[in-house]
């Protein structure tokens, strides 16, 4: 693998953002990059077929990539934190697992040319 660790990093997050903001806003009442209401998995409840299924085939990149954070740090008594809060702490995390994924790729990429 031929990407600088810096490189896949800041692809890595454009990504996570992207994603985040398209799912939110497909299956989510309101356009935006993080849910108004605490919802981070949004459409799962949904009466219409077709966002209970897009809902189900995107939950299980939605754990991994707002699962911890949204379960266990916004669930504080201020369900309205300052907007920066919300997307240091979310590039932190993403930039903790690109990271990692980084080096697993890194490995499995050098243990396959031997």
């Amino acid at each position: 693998m031929k990407v600088s660790r810096a490189k896949f990093v800041a692809i890595f997050l454009v990504s996570a953002f992207v994603f985040q903001f398209i799912s939110n806003s497909v299956l989510g009442t309101k356009v935006g990059l993080f849910p108004v209401n605490g919802d981070f998995f949004p459409g799962t409840a949904s009466a219409i077929g077709w966002k209970s299924t897009l809902a189900t085939i995107l939950y299980p990149v939605k754990i991994i990539l707002v699962g911890p954070l949204a379960s266990s740090l916004f669930k504080n008594p201020d369900p309205d934190p300052a907007p920066p809060i919300f997307v240091l702490a979310f590039a932190f995390y993403w930039t903790a697992v690109a990271l990692i994924l980084h080096y697993l790729l890194n490995k499995i990429f050098i243990r396959k040319k031997i």
